[in-house]
């Protein structure tokens, strides 16, 4: 397969810049997977396209202000964009910078609050840093991290970005970008699944920088994903299990659930559940066309950019001529398109 069939024209202007007032409130285009059959909604009439026959599964992973802004020795300026944690004192980030740091420089804030050590090049695109002086990285972090809006949106982060640019469900540390699927979820909107019987869920798997990268590689199949990390308790795979047998639909609230309920099921996590387990591993599943869907029926996620392996794997789920079909009604209908846009509930 070719990376460009998966292509679609969308004007810049379709792409959502910021959150709508209520997160409910994002259009929602329902789709039947076997048919294509397409009807238009508001996400808070999403309980009215699901039953107690459903168990939604969401991400609890929590977006990390992953971003600083420090300069060099010279007083040019880096950008680090944290990427994961090697303890309290040492993580790796993309740095970009006009000309790269040297080993063993310090970078530091125009506030000089805190300094950053370039330790060395773990890969082409990562490097390893450390704090100095025993400074908590999550301190500085929380203190003076950006939140890691994705390089479509085109303005800097805001102060409600730390609020909006993440789930309700939210919890654990860990992602560089928001699982978006659930941002469009409140807390009026859960109580009103729990009060039709419907079983919400929760894993984590933490968002890598290799959401924001595109695929490099034109023949699909010779494209691979970055490992991110995930977790999972044995009583959600048990849940899962036991809904399965009794022909309940297990509705994956974006990519990242799909991804790791996939892989549970080709490590075998479901043959060995235990209520005692957690399960934490990495997955770089790459889902796309011709993939075999074993746990997942049914799909919310949002509208991906082109060439992706996000929208490759809606591809995989739906089929590439029904997905492109709502994709080029999404944009006649006026949608919002990424992150802060709409959404689609597949099947």
């Amino acid at each position: 397969m070719r990376l460009d069939d998966f292509s679609y024209d969308l004007p810049e202007s379709f792409i959502a810049q910021k959150p709508l007032e209520e997160r409910d409130s994002s259009r929602l285009m329902v789709v039947e997977k076997l048919s294509g059959t397409r009807m238009h909604a508001i996400f808070r009439d999403l309980p009215d396209f699901l039953s107690s026959n459903d168990i939604v599964v969401v991400n609890r992973s929590r977006v990390v202000p992953a971003r600083l802004f420090v300069r060099r020795e010279s007083g040019g300026l880096v950008e680090v964009l944290f990427t994961r944690s090697e303890g309290k004192h040492v993580f790796r980030a993309l740095v970009r910078s006009s000309k790269k740091p040297k080993i063993g420089e310090i970078l530091r804030p125009e506030d000089q609050s805190y300094e950053l050590r370039v330790e060395e090049r773990v890969s082409e695109r990562e490097t390893r840093l450390s704090v100095v002086a025993q400074r908590n990285l999550d301190d500085i972090l929380d203190e003076k991290g950006h939140v890691p809006l994705p390089p479509y949106i085109r303005r800097s982060d805001e102060p409600e970005d730390r609020t909006r640019y993440q789930t309700i469900f939210a919890k654990e540390a860990g992602s560089v970008a928001a699982p978006t699927a659930g941002l469009h979820f409140d807390t009026r909107l859960l109580n009103r699944l729990h009060s039709r019987g419907i079983d919400v869920l929760s894993l984590v798997l933490h968002v890598g920088p290799g959401t924001f990268l595109p695929l490099d590689r034109e023949i699909v199949e010779q494209n691979r994903l970055d490992s991110e990390a995930f977790s999972i308790s044995g009583k959600v795979l048990q849940k899962i299990k036991k809904g399965k047998a009794e022909g309940k639909r297990i509705v994956a609230v974006g990519t990242t659930v799909t991804r790791l309920l996939e892989t549970a099921h080709i490590e075998g996590l479901f043959d060995k559940v235990s209520l005692k387990d957690d399960y934490d591993g990495e997955t770089d599943l790459f889902i796309y066309p011709g993939f075999e869907f074993h746990v997942v029926d049914r799909l919310i996620t949002n509208f991906h950019l082109p060439k992706s392996s996000l929208l490759l794997l809606v591809c995989a789920f739906l089929g590439r001529e029904k997905t492109l079909a709502c994709y080029n009604e999404a944009v006649a209908r006026g949608y919002r398109f990424y992150s802060y846009g709409d959404a689609m509930l597949i099947g």
